[in-house]
């Protein structure tokens, strides 16, 4: 069962660079993340910039894919294939990395919001979902379980990994 999930996640890494106009968009999310994987894991103004980056340019990455025209090697957009949810998580991604960006430039969080000076685990979803997300994927509850299930034990390899190069 675990060998079925692995394959999906396999898949959801490997996607973006099988498709030239995918590099452009995933490279600088991995920067990011090993950036932020660098860096203090508490809350700052500084990584939330960074998570800001992060989201935005996955977000305007995700947009410029659903409005351009299309390479012939993506599959078409289908209404049929939850495109809603592509939307909305768009959106959303847009909406709380302006937030991000913002709050980190003004070095003031709104209130309840001290959540996007965190931004290790971000990434992670951002890389997981991109493939789905610029459509050259499907969403579906298998692949939300590989994401889920692959979470936890890549945030610890990186995180005990890269100990020896984190700043104290």
């Amino acid at each position: 069962m675990i060998n079925s999930y692995w394959i999906i996640f396999e898949k959801l890494i490997q996607t973006p660079f099988q498709h030239i106009e995918l590099i452009w968009g995933i490279v600088p999310l991995y920067f990011a993340w090993l950036l932020n994987e660098l860096t203090s894991n508490k809350a700052s103004f500084r990584t939330a910039i960074q998570t800001g980056f992060s989201f935005l340019w996955a977000g305007a990455h995700w947009t410029y894919q659903y409005l351009s025209k299309r390479p012939a090697s993506a599959p078409p957009f289908d209404p049929d294939t939850l495109f809603a949810v592509n939307v909305m998580v768009t959106i959303l991604v847009l909406v709380t990395g302006i937030a991000a960006l913002v709050s980190g430039l003004r070095h003031k969080y709104p209130r309840g919001c001290s959540f996007l000076g965190h931004s290790r685990f971000g990434n992670y979803f951002m890389i997981a979902i991109f493939p789905i997300q610029s459509g050259y994927l499907k969403w579906s509850w298998d692949v939300v379980v590989a994401i889920v299930i692959f979470a936890i034990p890549l945030w610890l390899l990186l995180h005990f990994g890269l100990m020896p190069l984190r700043k104290r």
